[in-house]
Parts: C-alpha cells; structure tokens; sequence
C-alpha cells in the first residue's frame, strides 16, 4: 500500500510511519510527504530519508480550500497513493476530499476519542480531572475528530502533570499507535463495517497497544 503523510510542520509522527515503512516485512510504503507549507521542517527530514516530499502552500489559492485539495488531490493521483495519514496536518479537510477519499484517510489525535475532540487535549483532560488519557486513530469523516476508531493507546494521568508532561508522554504512545494503526489497515486486518471498524484475524498485536499501567 503507497502512503502520503500529511504535515504542517517537523511531522514527528510521519518520522514514525517511516521508521515503520523500512522494515521490509510492513505492508505499506511511506511514498509521498505533503505539506500546505514550503517551510515545513519535516519536508526536509523526508527527503533525507529518499522519500518524495512536495509542498501545496494554501495561501496561493485565496481561501479555495476546494481548489487547494484538488492541486494536493492531483498529485495523489499522480503518485498512485492508496491511503492518506494525516501527521500533525493543520487544516480542515474540506467534505469534497473527504469524501473523494472515504475510508482512504486516516488520522491520530491526542485524546482517547469521543472525548476531548478539537484542540488543547491534555489540559482539557487535565482540568476535567479524567484518570486516563491517550491517542487514538480513526478513519476520517467530514465533522472534526470523528470516524470509525481503528485503535487507541492509553496514558495514566499522574498527580503531578501538567499540558507538558503529560503531552510529552502522550506523544510517545503516538509514535508507536500510528504504525501499528497503519499496519492494521494497509494489512487489510481493519476494516470498516458502517462506522465501527472490525479487525479481523491477524497476527500483529490488538487494538489497544499498551497495557493499563503504560508497560510495554
């Protein structure tokens, strides 16, 4: 499966996927990274590593965010992309390419969704006093932070945490649900089924990566 990473700035998350794309046994390839901006650090990190890095700066189009997605849809087709993972992409997609990639976008998010949709996650879960907070990767849909959820990561929240600290461990689980999350797709092990995905008999680890107390 040919993937393209989305990217607004160093594309942590996308450096994850491409360490997951090496191993010659993942059922995936990182081909393509895009970013809506020239500047973008990880541009620059995806090239270094042979992969394909293009940039569609949005501003040109004026506010046509449906002009902007047809430039970037041009170049998916172009470079034969089978899936798009959003990594740390900052903009709305709009409901023409949402829909032109149905099931074909999928995207991590830093709260164990439902809960905390949109910004500010870890100081919403901070001030909501949840016990528990993480990641999650879904299927995309055109409202923000919805769609079927593919897999989760859970994060004890501590006593002593704060935005931080409690980001900073967040974004480790990232780094290790996204390419798992990946795997499950590009290996055709998830699957959606209305809005639930189903995963089938496979032989890489369940949907919730890490045990309750953050082991591995």
């Amino acid at each position: 499966m040919r993937v393209a990473a989305f990217i607004s700035g160093r594309g942590s998350n996308m450096l994850a996927l491409s360490d997951a794309c090496a191993d010659p046994g993942f059922p995936a390839s990182l081909a393509l990274v895009l970013s809506n901006s020239a500047e973008a650090q990880g541009l620059a990190l995806a090239r270094e590593r042979g992969i394909a890095a293009e940039a569609v700066p949005h501003r040109p189009f004026a506010g046509d965010r449906e002009a902007h997605e047809r430039a970037i849809d041009a170049i998916l087709t172009r470079e034969r992309i089978d899936l798009v993972c959003l990594a740390g992409y900052m903009r709305l997609l709009t409901p023409w390419f949402v829909e032109r990639w149905r099931n074909r976008i999928i995207n991590i998010h830093p709260s164990l969704l439902p809960a905390f949709k949109g910004l500010n996650t870890h100081a919403r879960a901070l001030e909501t006093g949840a016990r528990w907070h993480g990641c999650s990767v879904h299927f995309v849909r055109v409202a923000m932070d919805e769609g079927p959820i593919i897999a989760q990561a859970i994060v004890p929240v501590a006593a002593h945490d704060d935005p931080a600290s409690l980001g900073a461990r967040v974004l480790a689980q990232e780094h290790r649900l996204y390419p798992h999350a990946l795997g499950l797709v590009a290996s055709g092990a998830a699957q959606v089924e209305g809005e639930r995905v189903i995963l089938r008999d496979h032989a890489l680890p369940p949907a919730a990566i890490n045990p309750p107390d953050g082991r591995k």
